[in-house]
Parts: structure tokens; sequence; C-alpha cells
């Protein structure tokens, strides 16, 4: 049975899987919590955070697209998706697979070739607080869509485009305490599918102080806490189910407290 049937069944057991403890929503998918005192500090929020029910296209458009970002709940049903990147689900589907791993720092020097299995039995593991972003592999992007297709045809992207783009995904697994330094692009959504990830954002005319080559679990350590009250981010944690708009060329820097599992729409 090759990959695309095995997804397919387990779509069908998504479709009929009752809504009751045991599912891999309820224990996390089978990937780690976070293991670190530090990593279950969620932070303030200080991101608006909407019942997409309340805020329409239009209204999206006048009050976030181009000027702030937003954190919206119920935008999406991806409960079908979520299911299917459970850690057994994922290695079952892809474990021999070959996925690219890109270094942890600003500008992602270096790329390696690793199994998706090796990745999750070997490097998906707590992040040092020590360890520097270029010696850091983080699966983020460099997808292989032909490969990945079965699994990415069942997500269901935000709905809210911008006019003149197109979307692309990027799909990722992090461990705890991992994620990546201040960078910004183009505008996007990201979503949780498992775990928890923790963002800060500044605008574009206000670049934070950061070292490219040192991770956000430093900076959030060494740095952070001493930042007087007028270069303090935006910032909030989001959980499975919630997606979070960044508009362009907003810095941004992310740590996962968990186990992360999250999909990313940039729009461009």
């Amino acid at each position: 049975m090759d990959h695309k049937q095995v997804l397919s069944l387990l779509l069908l057991a998504a479709v009929w899987l009752p809504p009751c403890g045991g599912t891999p929503e309820r224990d996390g998918g089978g990937w780690a919590s976070g293991s670190e005192v530090g990593l279950q500090d969620e932070g303030p929020c200080s991101i608006d955070v909407l019942d997409a029910a309340s805020l329409t296209h239009r209204q999206f458009i006048e009050r976030y697209a181009y000027t702030r970002p937003v954190i919206l709940t119920g935008i999406t049903d991806n409960t079908k998706f979520r299911l299917l990147c459970s850690k057994t689900n994922l290695l079952g589907s892809f474990g021999d697979r070959s996925i690219r791993l890109s270094t942890a720092n600003t500008h992602s020097y270096k790329k390696v070739d690793v199994p998706f299995r090796e990745y999750v039995d070997v490097l998906l593991k707590p992040q040092s607080a020590d360890a520097l972003g270029s010696d850091t592999l983080y699966f983020f992007g460099d997808n292989n869509f032909t490969e990945w297709s079965p699994l990415f045809d069942q997500y269901q992207p935000p709905p809210y485009g911008l006019p003149g783009t197109t979307a692309a995904y990027s799909f990722g697994v992090a461990g705890p305490g991992s994620g990546v330094p201040f960078h910004w692009h183009g505008p996007g959504f990201s979503e949780v599918l498992y775990g928890r990830k923790r963002w800060f954002l500044y605008p574009p005319d206000q670049e934070p102080h950061f070292h490219p080559n040192r991770t956000t679990l430093s900076w959030l350590q060494e740095t952070y806490p001493v930042l007087p009250p007028e270069e303090a981010p935006l910032e909030c944690t989001i959980r499975p189910g919630e997606v979070l708009f960044f508009p362009d060329r907003w810095w941004h820097a992310t740590l996962n407290l968990d186990t992360s599992v999250f999909m990313s729409t940039f729009l461009g």
C-alpha cells in the first residue's frame, strides 16, 4: 500500500472518529510538550484575538491586512488535517521520505537532507539556550510538494487573501525551545496544528535588537527581560486551531513552547 492509499484510509478514519478522549488532538498528537519550566510561560498577548465570524473579509483588509497582525479563531476547521499530522500518522506515511532542513538563523545559510524519521528520532529534541542558530537544524518549508501533496491537499487555508497575491504553503515540525530569530518577508498566515508557538513582532520601521546567529530562546532569556517599554514587541502565543496573520515586511521571531506541527500560508 503506497502513502497515498494510507492517507486516504486515515482520512476516512478522521471522518468517522468520535469526539472523545484519546484522540491525537487530546493527547498532543504523540508529540512532546515543553520540558523546561521557562517554556511553560506563554507570556502576555498584545495582539488582537478575534473570532473570524465577527470579522468580514472587507474588515480584515481595512483593519489589519496592511497595518498590524491579528489572531483569528474559528477561521478554518482543520480537524481532519490535524489527525493526519499526529506523530504516528506522519511517520507511517512519510517516515522514509527525505526532507530538507535549514539552519535556524536569520539568513538560513545551510541546508541538509535527511529522512523524516531520522529527523524525528534524532534531531527533534529540546533546544539548548546556548546553541547557535547555525548549529540548529529546523524543518520548515522547502517541502517536496509532489511527495507531500496527499497531505497538503487536505489542508484548509484561511479564506482571507490579499488582492494580487497567490498562496504558497510551508509545513514544519520543530522541537521545544526551537524557533527562528527575527527576520522579515512578505505577508502570510501561520496555523498551529499541535503544540504552542510564541510569536514576537515589530513593525517594519522598528528593527529589533538581536544577533542573527543567536536563537529566539537566548534572546528571550537575555534581551527580552531588559527591554524598555517602548521597545517591547507585539506578542502572543498561538495554540492549535488559531491562525496568526502577519503583514508585509513585519519583523518576527518564533519560539516553539512544545514540539510543534504548523503550517504557514505565504502570500506573494
